[in-house]
Protein backbone atom coordinates (compact mmCIF):
# COMPACT_ATOMS: atom_id res chain seq x y z
CA UNK A 1 0.00 0.00 0.00
CA UNK A 2 2.86 2.47 0.41
CA UNK A 3 3.24 2.53 -3.38
CA UNK A 4 -0.44 3.38 -3.96
CA UNK A 5 -0.30 6.08 -1.28
CA UNK A 6 2.86 7.68 -2.70
CA UNK A 7 1.42 7.49 -6.21
CA UNK A 8 -1.80 9.12 -5.02
CA UNK A 9 0.04 11.97 -3.29
CA UNK A 10 2.23 12.70 -6.34
CA UNK A 11 -0.70 12.51 -8.76
CA UNK A 12 -2.83 14.72 -6.48
CA UNK A 13 -0.09 17.39 -6.53
CA UNK A 14 0.12 17.08 -10.32
CA UNK A 15 -3.67 17.35 -10.53
CA UNK A 16 -3.60 20.60 -8.56
CA UNK A 17 -0.87 21.85 -10.89
CA UNK A 18 -2.96 20.86 -13.95
CA UNK A 19 -6.04 22.50 -12.45
CA UNK A 20 -4.14 25.75 -11.90
CA UNK A 21 -3.05 25.72 -15.55
CA UNK A 22 -6.59 24.90 -16.67
CA UNK A 23 -7.80 28.03 -14.85
CA UNK A 24 -5.16 30.19 -16.52
CA UNK A 25 -2.25 30.24 -14.09
CA UNK A 26 0.93 31.33 -15.90
CA UNK A 27 2.58 27.93 -15.48
CA UNK A 28 2.53 26.84 -19.10
CA UNK A 29 6.31 26.63 -19.33
CA UNK A 30 6.15 23.50 -17.14
CA UNK A 31 3.89 21.49 -19.46
CA UNK A 32 2.75 20.81 -22.97
CA UNK A 33 6.15 21.67 -24.43
CA UNK A 34 6.43 24.99 -22.57
CA UNK A 35 5.42 27.03 -25.62
CA UNK A 36 2.70 29.03 -23.82
CA UNK A 37 3.00 30.96 -20.56
CA UNK A 38 -0.78 30.76 -20.14
CA UNK A 39 -2.30 27.75 -21.87
CA UNK A 40 -4.74 28.24 -24.75
CA UNK A 41 -8.20 26.70 -24.41
CA UNK A 42 -7.31 23.42 -26.14
CA UNK A 43 -4.40 22.74 -23.79
CA UNK A 44 -6.49 23.79 -20.79
CA UNK A 45 -8.97 21.08 -21.78
CA UNK A 46 -6.02 18.71 -22.06
CA UNK A 47 -5.02 19.63 -18.50
CA UNK A 48 -8.53 18.80 -17.25
CA UNK A 49 -8.43 15.48 -19.11
CA UNK A 50 -5.05 14.77 -17.49
CA UNK A 51 -6.70 15.09 -14.08
CA UNK A 52 -9.23 12.45 -15.09
CA UNK A 53 -6.42 10.15 -16.24
CA UNK A 54 -4.65 10.67 -12.91
CA UNK A 55 -7.83 9.74 -11.04
CA UNK A 56 -8.20 6.54 -13.06
CA UNK A 57 -4.55 5.65 -12.40
CA UNK A 58 -5.11 6.13 -8.67
CA UNK A 59 -8.15 3.86 -8.67
CA UNK A 60 -6.28 1.17 -10.60
CA UNK A 61 -3.29 1.38 -8.22
CA UNK A 62 -5.50 1.04 -5.12
CA UNK A 63 -7.33 -1.84 -6.77
CA UNK A 64 -4.04 -3.53 -7.64
CA UNK A 65 -2.78 -3.46 -4.05
CA UNK A 66 -6.11 -4.83 -2.83
CA UNK A 67 -7.30 -1.78 -0.90
CA UNK A 68 -10.40 -1.58 -3.09
CA UNK A 69 -12.03 -4.05 -5.44
CA UNK A 70 -13.18 -2.31 -8.60
CA UNK A 71 -11.66 -4.25 -11.47
CA UNK A 72 -11.06 -7.94 -12.10
CA UNK A 73 -7.54 -9.07 -11.15
CA UNK A 74 -6.30 -9.62 -14.73
CA UNK A 75 -7.42 -6.13 -15.75
CA UNK A 76 -5.68 -4.31 -12.91
CA UNK A 77 -2.49 -6.31 -13.44
CA UNK A 78 -2.32 -5.49 -17.17
CA UNK A 79 -3.45 -1.91 -16.53
CA UNK A 80 -0.52 -1.33 -14.16
CA UNK A 81 1.89 -2.39 -16.90
CA UNK A 82 0.18 0.02 -19.30
CA UNK A 83 0.48 2.75 -16.66
CA UNK A 84 4.16 1.90 -16.23
CA UNK A 85 4.64 2.29 -20.00
CA UNK A 86 2.75 5.61 -19.85
CA UNK A 87 5.13 6.90 -17.16
CA UNK A 88 8.20 5.71 -19.09
CA UNK A 89 6.88 7.48 -22.17
CA UNK A 90 6.45 10.56 -19.96
CA UNK A 91 10.15 10.38 -19.04
CA UNK A 92 11.11 10.35 -22.71
CA UNK A 93 8.71 13.08 -23.83
CA UNK A 94 9.60 15.38 -20.97
CA UNK A 95 13.31 14.78 -21.58
CA UNK A 96 13.05 15.93 -25.20
CA UNK A 97 10.82 18.90 -24.41
CA UNK A 98 12.12 22.25 -25.65
CA UNK A 99 11.08 23.67 -22.29
CA UNK A 100 13.95 23.45 -19.80
CA UNK A 101 11.63 24.04 -16.79
CA UNK A 102 9.40 21.17 -17.96
CA UNK A 103 12.37 18.86 -18.38
CA UNK A 104 13.95 19.77 -15.06
CA UNK A 105 10.74 19.23 -13.10
CA UNK A 106 8.77 16.58 -14.94
CA UNK A 107 11.56 14.13 -15.83
CA UNK A 108 12.35 13.44 -12.15
CA UNK A 109 8.64 13.24 -11.33
CA UNK A 110 8.08 10.78 -14.18
CA UNK A 111 11.06 8.68 -13.03
CA UNK A 112 9.62 8.48 -9.52
CA UNK A 113 6.18 7.54 -10.88
CA UNK A 114 7.67 4.81 -13.08
CA UNK A 115 9.90 3.66 -10.21
CA UNK A 116 8.16 0.40 -9.47
CA UNK A 117 4.87 -1.35 -9.89
CA UNK A 118 2.83 -2.34 -6.85
CA UNK A 119 2.88 -5.96 -5.92
CA UNK A 120 -0.22 -8.03 -6.40
CA UNK A 121 -2.75 -8.81 -3.74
Amino acid sequence: MPFALALTVILAVLAIFQLARAFGAPLGRFAWGGKHRVLPVGLRIGSVLSILVYALIMVIAWDRVGAIDVFPEPFSEVAMWVIFAYFVLGILLNAISRSKPEGFTMVPVSIVLAGRLPEGR
